[in-house]
């Protein structure tokens, strides 16, 4: 019989909402970041980094680029004849096909392939979070204090600790209370959304709660297990921890990688972020361009100047065009004559000449004032913006526009052109 000591189960099945565009036709894991990765590399990395070679990645929402990324997991030394990487989509049962309606209830409908590698431990992780974590660190922890259960934590503010799982832990850390998302926390030890539980108990806990609606870990597993009075201790991290859930903590996330002394460090040889990117060839770099303190992805060709950016693999930057503070994903063409500020431009998408984006003052976004609601104009994959038009701030494209969906020329700040069929 196979026997891991530690597997991980790794959800990757967010839709990722407040991403707006960016999420409309694909999972928030497979989000590109920093130039040539996608948001799953992290944890992914971290696995291997840490001596896990087996884990599950559990799909669900837009799950295509996802697997096609992953594939066997050869990026990340992952192709294993026993263990490596699965993915593991909701399936149809012979009574009955179920998605997955909670981060507990897709493990649970999971239980066979655990039970396949009859672990010890079951470490718990979300895909869409940008960090480097030793996971063998924290398996040590959780061994020395002969732990049920242990949560990763992190001090955060505590204005900001109500967005969050707050654990109150003694000096022991040992943890007396969890409260999920309370409105007045009482610490501000914020639950990471990583655990590592023993596999006994955790597959005792999944079957007792299997009929409990959309059964979530922060919700219903933590609860009742603190109830029964299961060793719970709190897992304290101090490195870099980023939820990239919304616009303005993705786009901060990637400019931060450009730092003259960057908060994440992308180049450290002691702990890669290994990724899938094919056989792509080398950047040009025109003899006429300039760039300044920005990430240029491989097969890129640059004609004009860039500042302060992070661009993908295979962008084309036309001449006499000017991007500064601002994400291009790959494949994008940005035609000549061309000012791009503070903007957001997901994969393949097609820029004219003469465009203006980023322009004019701030106004409120009348589509969805809460996904939208920066400087930021972004625009979805695979759009099509026609030449000669200006584009404001906090604004939103999505689809293949033409020059008479814009006013006089112009999108306002503030307005989203949405084509029909299009998901925002």
């Amino acid at each position: 019989m196979i026997h891991k000591e530690m597997i991980a189960m790794l959800l990757a099945g967010g839709q990722g909402s407040r991403l707006g565009v960016l999420t409309a036709d694909v999972a928030k894991p497979a989000v590109a970041f920093g130039g040539k990765y996608r948001i799953i590399d992290f944890p992914l990395s971290n696995c291997i980094n840490s001596g896990i070679d087996t884990v599950g990645v559990l799909t669900q929402y837009q799950p295509l680029r996802l697997n096609t990324h992953i594939g066997i997991g050869i990026a990340w030394d992952l192709d294993r004849n026993t263990g490596g990487v699965t993915v593991l989509p909701p399936y149809e049962k012979s009574d009955n096909s179920e998605w997955y309606t909670g981060t507990a209830n897709a493990i649970y409908q999971n239980l066979n392939y655990m039970e396949s590698y009859n672990p010890e431990y079951v470490l718990i992780l979300s895909g869409d979070h940008i960090y480097k974590m030793d996971y063998e660190v924290m398996l040590d922890f959780h061994k020395a204090n002969e732990a049920d259960v242990t949560i990763a934590v992190m001090p955060v503010p505590l204005e900001e600790a109500s967005r969050f799982g707050v654990v109150i832990a003694d000096e022991e850390h040992r943890i007396s209370e969890f409260e999920e998302k309370p409105e007045n926390p009482r610490s501000n030890l914020a639950s990471m959304g990583i655990y590592i539980f023993s596999w006994k108990l955790l597959r005792e806990a999944l079957v007792a709660l299997k009929n409990q609606n959309s059964c979530d870990f922060g919700k219903h597993v933590i609860p009742y297990l603190h109830e029964r009075g299961k060793r719970m201790y709190a897992y304290e991290f101090n490195g870099y921890w980023k939820d990239v859930g919304t616009l303005s903590s993705y786009w901060e996330a990637n400019m931060e990688l450009i730092d003259l002394i960057p908060e994440f460090n992308l180049y450290e040889k002691y702990w890669k972020v290994y990724t899938n990117t094919g056989a792509i060839q080398p950047q040009y770099i025109s003899s006429d361009s300039v760039i300044v303190k920005s990430i240029i992805g491989e097969g890129s060709e640059i004609y004009g100047e860039v500042y302060s950016s992070v661009i993908g693999a295979n962008v084309v930057i036309g001449k006499g065009s000017v991007v500064r503070g601002s994400i291009v994903m790959q494949g994008t063409v940005i035609g000549e004559n061309v000012m791009l500020d503070k903007a957001i431009v997901a994969e393949e998408c097609q820029i004219g000449s003469n465009v203006k984006v980023g322009e004019g003052e701030y106004a409120e976004n009348s589509f969805n004032s809460k996904v939208y609601n920066s400087e930021l104009a972004v625009i979805g994959e695979n759009s099509v913006i026609p030449d000669n038009v200006t584009i404001g701030k906090n604004t939103a494209i999505s689809g293949v526009t033409e020059a008479a969906d814009y006013e006089n020329g112009t999108l306002k700040s503030g307005n989203s052109i949405i084509k029909a069929g299009v998901r925002a």
